[in-house]
């Protein structure tokens, strides 16, 4: 595409967000947010509380809700395993069983062969 061509097209989608814009201030419901947000903030200044106390306030149950979040996402690592192949001398080091060169390994020797080469397991 041309450097006019690419001008054009942002020229007009550059409208047509505006045209949108002001569709959005004229909505009645917008308006209604925004002053509910600036009495909000309002609100929340004066007695010196942050959204994350609101939140809490008005629904408790939110907390633990996000205290168990990171804990599920705190899984252990797996351990990393070494093998070498005796007949190239090849090393691969994985930390799970999805690594292409060890698949090829296992699908040419076998798995219990490529597994008797694991030389070592680190954590």
């Amino acid at each position: 595409m041309s450097l006019l061509n690419e001008y054009i097209q942002k020229e007009q989608q550059l409208k047509q967000l505006q045209e949108d814009l002001q569709r959005l201030e004229g909505d009645q419901r917008l308006k209604s947010e925004l002053e509910f947000k600036a009495k909000l903030e309002a609100l929340m200044n004066e007695f010196g509380k942050r959204p994350a106390d609101v939140i809490a306030l008005l629904d408790p149950a939110s907390d633990q809700r996000s205290a168990k979040a990171p804990a599920a996402s705190s899984r252990r690592k797996r351990r990393l395993k070494i093998y070498k192949n005796p007949h190239n001398g090849e090393v691969i080091e994985t930390r799970g069983g999805n690594h292409k060169g060890l698949r090829n390994w296992k699908d040419e020797h076998g798995d219990e062969a490529v597994e008797s080469w694991l030389v070592r397991m680190e954590d």
